[in-house]
């Protein structure tokens, strides 16, 4: 399970903070996908938020990548899979896979350390 849980960080911080990483640095190219997809992420480059994203891309990675903090990572990056995944659900369905892949791979960590999420699912004021 150790390995898994160390393949799986790697992974999943890897790919975000290398394409958190991209937006500033530059050394992947970017291609806007055809129709609506390409129009939002036009609007979403030309004003900024991909700049806030690509921020939490980076913290969200490095946070998981280097096995500090890894709870906090996985909560940063779970609403921007959730994000990516409903992007691609409706305008871009063929570019899914890597969102689901990545989505699986945070799903099996939050399961690996659902010991520090136990709080938020105890009900009541007193814990």
């Amino acid at each position: 399970m150790k390995i898994a849980v160390l393949i799986a960080r790697i992974l999943l911080g890897l790919v975000f903070f290398a394409f958190g990483l991209n937006f500033y640095i530059h050394f992947m190219p970017a291609q806007l996908p055809p129709g609506d997809a390409g129009t939002l992420m036009g609007v979403m480059f030309k004003h900024g938020w991909f700049a806030f994203y690509s921020v939490l891309f980076v913290v969200g990675g490095l946070l998981v990548l280097i096995g500090r903090f890894v709870p906090v990572g996985l909560v940063l990056l779970g609403p921007i899979l959730v994000n990516i995944l409903l992007f691609h659900m409706t305008l871009n369905p063929s570019g899914i896979w890597p969102g689901l892949v990545l989505t699986v791979l945070e799903i099996f960590l939050i399961y690996a350390y659902r010991e520090h999420f136990k709080a938020l699912f105890t009900p009541g004021w007193i814990r």
